[in-house]
């Protein structure tokens, strides 16, 4: 028979940390790990403005670009899966596209054949377009 005090300073067995693992992966839902991404991708792309204290060797506009871009494509996804995080989140988008204008970033500028190509009409239906079924924000420069 064991005492508490060897059960507690014994290493788990490999198949006990299995059984850990399985009972806790059982717990996870794909919506939680999305808005854990998003989270992950607003605070590298902060970070990556340059504009916190001590980061400002880490200012990268090319990544804060992609953490945008990742944001708002999967934004209709927390629209869909977890709608009460949907303002909280837009709210740092936001911030984080007001940063990014901060620190210079924007769009490449069009080329002469794209300036010079026709753009198409918008759809003259009542339902949203697609910047506002997807909660995308208009910045100026993009």
């Amino acid at each position: 028979m064991t005492s508490e005090g060897e059960q507690a300073s014994r290493q788990p067995t490999e198949e006990e940390l299995r059984a850990a693992y399985e009972a806790e992966i059982k717990k996870v839902r794909v919506e939680h790990i999305l808005l854990e991404q998003i989270v992950t991708l607003i605070n590298i792309g902060r970070r990556r403005t340059g504009l916190s204290p001590g980061t400002e060797d880490e200012r990268d506009p090319d990544q804060v670009r992609l953490a945008v871009e990742s944001v708002r494509a999967l934004l209709p996804l927390v629209e869909q899966a977890a709608p009460e995080q949907v303002a909280p989140i837009r709210e740092a988008l936001s911030q984080l596209q007001l940063a990014y204008v901060r620190i210079g970033g924007q769009q490449p500028a069009a080329t002469a054949d794209q300036a010079a190509e026709p753009q198409p009409e918008a759809p003259k239906s009542e339902e949203p377009g697609p910047a506002q079924r997807s909660g995308r924000l208009w910045v100026p420069g993009q």
